[in-house]
């Protein structure tokens, strides 16, 4: 097994642990079109290798992940724009599922901003890890989006109930409330205790047969109701029409210009 280039993460294999760490931090850790694919790459490269034990994803400076890079999909122009979105979308919610569908365990870091996409990348991890001051949630509807890929496992997270609250009032929240509603197993005060938190989870992941996590992770898929084929595809479309709309191009602004939106002034 060899593990692909990348220049939006860094990759560090060491004694069965692969490190992933985005590399935007200028932005935010947001994810853009090569992010998403260098992904992709990653956890194709390892899925059939068992010496790889645990996957960890940590985000690169202050923030975790801030979510899609708004900007590099807002400036997409053309006649195959709305393709072009629905593509993009639909192509994360393809890697959630393959992160989530790993055989190797999965582990979350997060600290600062762990929002819309970068929620969801903690929705999908066998344990998530965050710091006690980390920003979590789904504020993309009052940008005027959907959370779209994300919501399937949200809801498979922390319940349908309280994804509706989150979801409907673009809900930001911090660790212990993260804790409270189920996405976070571990809150830490900062990330020395995060490290430390860490390598208690992966001395209890080595000390399992890595065949035998593989085998269950294929069982808990299998007790998985979703279809997310047919939702990933539906969750792409309405997020590229609402991305499209005078909505969508107010929320996107307004997030460029750090303001209000129109329909938040009333």
């Amino acid at each position: 097994m060899s593990l692909p280039e990348t220049t939006q993460l860094t990759l560090a294999l060491r004694d069965g642990v692969l490190q992933v760490v985005f590399d935007r931090a200028g932005v935010s850790n947001a994810l853009d079109s090569q992010t998403v694919e260098e992904l992709a790459a990653v956890f194709e490269a390892v899925v059939d290798d068992r010496s790889v034990r645990a996957i960890v994803l940590r985000g690169a400076g202050r923030h975790f992940c801030a979510g899609a890079d708004l900007k590099s999909i807002g400036d997409v122009t053309g006649a195959d724009r709305r393709a072009a979105v629905v593509a993009f979308n639909r192509r994360f919610g393809e890697v959630l599922t393959m992160i989530d569908r790993a055989p190797q365990a999965v582990v979350v870091v997060a600290q600062g901003a762990a929002l819309g996409g970068g929620f969801g990348l903690l929705c999908v991890a066998d344990i998530t890890i965050v710091t006690r001051d980390a920003t979590m949630g789904m504020p993309e509807t009052r940008l005027g989006l959907p959370a779209a890929q994300i919501m399937p496992f949200v809801v498979a997270r922390i319940g349908m109930t309280a994804t509706r609250r989150v979801a409907v009032c673009g809900l930001r929240f911090d660790g212990a409330e993260a804790y409270r509603l189920g996405v976070a197993h571990t809150v830490v005060d900062d990330l020395a205790a995060a490290d430390r938190a860490l390598e208690g989870v992966l001395a209890d992941i080595k000390a399992c047969a890595p065949g035998a996590n593989a085998a269950s992770k294929q069982l808990l898929a299998m007790l998985d109701g979703r279809h997310m084929d047919r939702l990933a595809d539906q969750a792409a479309a309405l997020f590229a029409d609402c991305l499209l709309s005078d909505e969508g191009a107010e929320g996107t602004q307004a997030f460029r210009e750090k303001r209000t939106p129109r329909w938040a002034r009333t």
